[in-house]
């Protein structure tokens, strides 16, 4: 779990989470990234992943941005400096990626979006931007230097022809250098600027999307369109995959929503999701159930629960769980440890099984 040090993670929750950045030095005490950057590399080179070169800095404003998947060749011929490689949704093929989602737990699970992992040469960056996402941003090795800024964080205010979101006007008012094992948490509409100043440079951002009321209210006209979803100030409870009635009320000053519809909003799968699991529907044709092997949840799922009239309620992909003859607890250790060899119901393994949502240990 995150080392936060000088304050605790409740301090974290109310006074820094979608409110101020954070720098925590040494969050993760010896810290080795799982991919190096020649094993970043070589994902790129493969049709599964979705991997992106961009190449500049700010000094001339001059950026390319290509989209993988790559050769060998690409990379002889890069410049020795100003490139970075990003590969985005590592988690949903890495298991050793996937487990380090764990340290950020007390955030709540639904919330979380995806892994990705960059490797910049000295010099490397993407140019100073800002997003809707609420972002740990975890040095993997090398160091970088990072400016951040809440000013002119508008969406008039970007380069013209250039094929990036790089930011016009950026006026630093921060600076951090990180190494292995620092954290920088970025809350969304804070500018930033990660510029790698080493060769070997490699990070990991974990992101937590942020819900637009056009996204929540698509089919209804009671959403307004430029507001967003806040969380509340979120408790240490241990239950990363509940829905509190606390989130529902927020999601509530945006509109009328159920619980059951919010639920099936942030459960829904988004297209490259969808179409990785599709893929290992596909893969598992033919293959039958074995009552004596260990299955996990497939990274791609989205899992939450809510409490309806003192019911669980799970969801799954946007869709209600059928969880019938299976026992509450074991279905919500479940949901929060996503561990199925801590549930004691072949019920709810088998049926898993049968919706292509698990595979083997």
């Amino acid at each position: 779990m995150i080392a936060f040090s000088a304050i605790s993670q409740e301090e974290f929750l109310s006074d820094y989470w979608q409110k101020k950045p954070l720098l925590i030095k040494q969050a993760l005490p010896g810290f080795i990234s799982p991919l190096s950057p020649n094993e970043l590399a070589g994902l790129s080179l493969e049709e599964e992943f979705e991997s992106r070169l961009v190449t500049g800095a700010i000094k001339n404003n001059r950026w390319s941005l290509t989209e993988g998947p790559f050769s060998e060749e690409t990379f002889t011929k890069l410049p020795e400096s100003d490139w970075t490689l990003l590969i985005q949704g590592v988690d949903r093929f890495i298991p050793e990626v996937e487990s380090l989602i764990n340290h950020f737990n007390f955030i709540p699970r639904w919330r979380f979006d995806d892994v990705m992992i960059s490797y910049a040469a000295k010099g490397g960056s993407v140019g100073p931007h800002f997003d809707l996402y609420d972002v740990f941003l975890l040095q993997g090795s090398g160091k970088r230097h990072w400016a951040l800024s809440r000013q002119h964080c508008n969406l008039d205010n970007y380069l013209a022809g250039v094929p990036l979101r790089i930011m016009k006007q950026f006026v630093a008012e921060q600076h951090f250098d990180v190494e292995a094992g620092d954290i920088l948490y970025i809350p969304p509409k804070i500018a930033h600027h990660g510029v790698s100043l080493s060769n070997d440079c490699t990070s990991l951002s974990f992101g937590y999307r942020s819900y637009s009321a056009k996204e929540m209210f698509e089919d209804s006209s009671d959403g307004k369109d430029d507001s967003y979803y806040q969380d509340p100030v979120w408790s240490i409870d241990n239950c990363p995959a509940l829905i509190p009635d606390s989130a529902l009320k927020m999601a509530n000053k945006i509109s009328r929503i159920s619980a059951v519809g919010f639920a099936e909003f942030v459960t829904k799968l988004d297209p490259l999701d969808q179409q990785i699991l599709q893929q290992f529907e596909y893969q598992q044709q033919g293959i039958e159930f074995d009552s004596n092997t260990n299955y996990q949840l497939h990274p791609a799922c989205k899992i939450a629960y809510v409490e309806i009239d003192n019911t669980i309620c799970v969801f799954i992909n946007g869709a209600l769980l059928d969880d019938s003859d299976v026992d509450e607890n074991s279905l919500i250790t479940f949901c929060n440890q996503r561990d199925l060899t801590m549930v004691d119901s072949s019920i709810l393994v088998q049926r898993l099984f049968d919706l292509n949502l698990v595979q083997k240990e």
